[in-house]
């Protein structure tokens, strides 16, 4: 595999799309820390690290809206890739729908969304878009 947050957007976005509760993700720290933003955006209900032996699992709690069963994750786009690598300053950092959505980056203090990013000053990888 060549690009495991690609492949870890992807599992979250056909979990979504197919309706499941629950989605089964090998893990990495910078999963891990993506993981822990979408909890705390309110994008997942919930989530768990699972050790296996091995590099471990992360089960994420995807949420949906209690009457009209309608995801609370509406896109998750891939911004960077290993091809094309996409950085910015914290001047330039992307504003995801005029502030309603996220944008995820790897800076040189852990991963943060956009408006951190601006709050702290720093710049990095713009790693996805989330709303």
């Amino acid at each position: 595999m060549t690009d495991p947050i690609s492949d870890f957007l992807t599992r979250i976005r056909n979990a979504i799309m197919a309706r499941h509760k629950v989605v089964e993700i090998p893990a990495s720290n910078l999963k891990r820390e993506m993981t822990k933003i979408l909890l705390e955006k309110g994008y997942i209900l919930n989530y768990k690290f699972m050790d296996d032996g091995k590099q471990g699992i992360i089960k994420i709690a995807l949420k949906y809206d209690p009457v009209t069963k309608v995801p609370a994750i509406n896109s998750l786009s891939r911004i960077s890739s290993p091809g094309l690598r996409r950085y910015t300053g914290y001047r330039n950092v992307p504003r995801v729908l005029n502030g309603l959505g996220v944008a995820i980056l790897s800076t040189s203090k852990g991963v943060m969304t956009d408006k951190e990013a601006r709050n702290e000053k720093v710049g990095g990888e713009v790693l996805c878009y989330v709303y």
